[in-house]
């Protein structure tokens, strides 16, 4: 009897070895339709995951044969994508403004008013802050001044940045503590008159005449708004962020946080270009682990295009004395980027008019001598002139776009630039074919946190409303499989992490996505409304979603 029963276990312990493998595995995942965004776009089944990384990937039947687990998860035909990368967002200073007022979408000075007396009588305090207001959606669309936060606030300070953190609108008593006057002046930045006396409207590096007399956050209140923005982009499915200007202190806090594990996005951290960073990390070289690379300065050319502070070459249609402003003097610009170079650091460029494309392309070029893998930005690539394209691909240089703007801006900005520059104006395909790539994010907060806004955008050109009905400038918009490319693989690329994540390939780190509906497949006008079923970092699940839901 006792001989029978070996002989059965010993049966039974064969045919387990033979359906539940015969390797280890933290996590499977069988069932599903994985898109891997390797070179060939290829769909798997299944996935198995050992000490966070990726060991297996195939059919159902291939990886339950190879591999065993404890830890097996059914998908049931759900659709899996690498974890989700924005590469070029402002992560940090999102979750800080997480506690100010979101003022995006208002529609009028009055609406606003009555956001701030509800907002002061929550959560009293020495300031008021906010962001996200823009005069382009109001019925004026002008600019407003300080008379009417004067009316309702004149003892309590007040700065509330536009959507783009280009212009700012503050208050007499702000005005005050920072000492702006008629005769203040700031490179790179205007402080707007009315009848001579400062209305209220900063634009640019004037923005900071009163941000630097903010409180600074407490380390406290740093820890938290980090760990809540890392809380919202698992929940929309990101994974990694590259944030976009970061201070030492910032930096080596979330470094700490990263190691200690009580912060787990993966983050690609942008320095400003301070003395202090070039001296104690670009002079000491790129440092990279699993979860924090720093490899890339962030610089500024000029301002945004909604608050008319974009470099143009030829002025503005709507405004025919104003060409913008460049934020940086152009030799300080070709400074950095040489001791960059020097340091082989990469450089992000914001870039929105054409001027400040074609100045900063031509340091680039300057420095770069012609081909080669240095992958230096120019964010956001907005308005390009014709003579110019070219560059991109002759010097290698990376056009960084948020696809979102397009949608955003389509309104109005016409009227800013006529319809001749236009044409050349969020060209993605067109930037996307001077190298055969090209990474996208979203600029959070400027524009929303979800990645599928961009993926909706960069597909369909349009609004969520379906507007316009035959898509706006669509001879530039990219495919379906390239606009998952750029928010997976081509933005791990664009930060020298293409052989640690983007894809979903043995070896590099188990960050997935998991939906209930297909990318490739969907209507258009569900595909910016598909809800995040599950997220994986690390194989670990940092976001599970009980129903599936639409993003808000």
């Amino acid at each position: 009897m006792l001989m029978n029963i070996s002989i059965i276990m010993v049966f039974l312990m064969t045919i387990m070895s033979c359906t539940t493998g015969n390797r280890q595995a933290d996590l499977i995942l069988t069932g599903g339709v994985v898109y891997t965004v390797d070179a060939e776009f290829s769909i798997a089944e299944a996935i198995a995951v050992k000490d966070h990384r990726i060991i297996g990937v195939g059919t159902t039947e291939e990886i339950t044969k190879k591999y065993r687990s404890s830890h097996i998860k059914d998908l049931k035909g759900a659709f899996v994508y690498p974890g989700w990368i924005d590469a070029h967002c402002h992560f940090f200073g999102y979750g800080i403004n997480l506690n100010a007022v979101d003022l995006a979408g208002t529609s009028s000075v009055e609406e606003i008013i009555v956001m701030l007396k509800a907002h002061h009588r929550e959560h009293p305090g020495v300031w008021i802050t906010g962001r996200g207001w823009d005069q382009n959606d109001w019925e004026v669309q002008e600019f407003p001044d300080r008379s009417m936060l004067d009316k309702h606030f004149p003892d309590t300070p007040i700065l509330l940045r536009r959507i783009d953190g280009h212009a700012a609108w503050a208050n007499t008593k702000s005005l005050e503590l920072a000492g702006v006057t008629p005769e203040t002046s700031v490179d790179g930045g205007t402080v707007m008159l009315t009848g001579g006396i400062p209305n209220g409207i900063l634009i640019d590096n004037a923005i900071e005449l009163v941000g630097s007399k903010l409180p600074v956050p407490t380390e406290d209140e740093m820890i938290k708004a980090l760990q809540q923005a890392e809380k919202n982009c698992f929940r929309v499915g990101l994974t990694s962020v590259h944030d976009a200007g970061l201070s030492k202190s910032v930096v080596q806090l979330i470094d700490s946080l990263q190691r200690d594990g009580s912060l787990h996005i993966r983050i690609n951290a942008w320095l400003s270009p301070s003395v202090e960073n070039f001296t104690h990390y670009v002079e000491q070289g790129t440092c990279q682990t699993d979860y924090l690379s720093v490899n890339t300065i962030k610089l500024f050319t000029d301002g945004a295009l909604g608050s008319r502070g974009a470099r143009m070459i030829e002025p503005y249609t709507d405004d025919p004395e104003n060409r913008g402003l460049y934020v940086t003097p152009l030799d300080i610009l070709e400074k950095h980027c040489r001791k960059a170079y020097d340091h082989n650091y990469a450089v992000a460029t914001h870039c929105i008019g054409d001027a400040a494309n074609r100045e900063t392309l031509k340091i680039y070029a300057g420095i770069l001598g012609g081909k080669n893998d240095r992958r230096w930005r120019i964010e956001h690539a907005q308005i390009i002139h014709p003579d110019d394209f070219h560059l991109f691909g002759d010097y290698n240089i990376v056009p960084s776009v948020q696809s979102t703007h397009a949608t955003s801006d389509m309104y109005w900005a016409e009227q800013r630039v006529g319809s001749r520059r236009m044409k050349r104006a969020y060209a993605y395909r067109q930037l996307l074919e001077q190298n055969g790539w090209i990474p996208n994010g979203s600029d959070f907060p400027v524009e929303h946190i979800n990645p599928l806004f961009g993926f909706y955008a960069s597909t369909i050109r349009k609004d969520q409303s379906g507007y316009p009905e035959s898509g706006f400038q669509v001879e530039n918009a990219i495919s379906r499989e390239d606009a998952l490319r750029a928010m997976t693989i081509w933005a791990a690329k664009s930060g020298f992490e293409e052989q640690l994540k983007g894809s979903i390939e043995p070896g590099k780190l188990a960050d997935f996505v998991v939906t209930t509906e297909d990318l490739m497949t969907a209507p258009e006008e569900v595909l910016f409304r598909i809800g995040v079923r599950a997220t994986y970092s690390g194989g670990k699940l940092v976001y599970e979603c009980p129903v599936n839901q639409p993003n808000e």
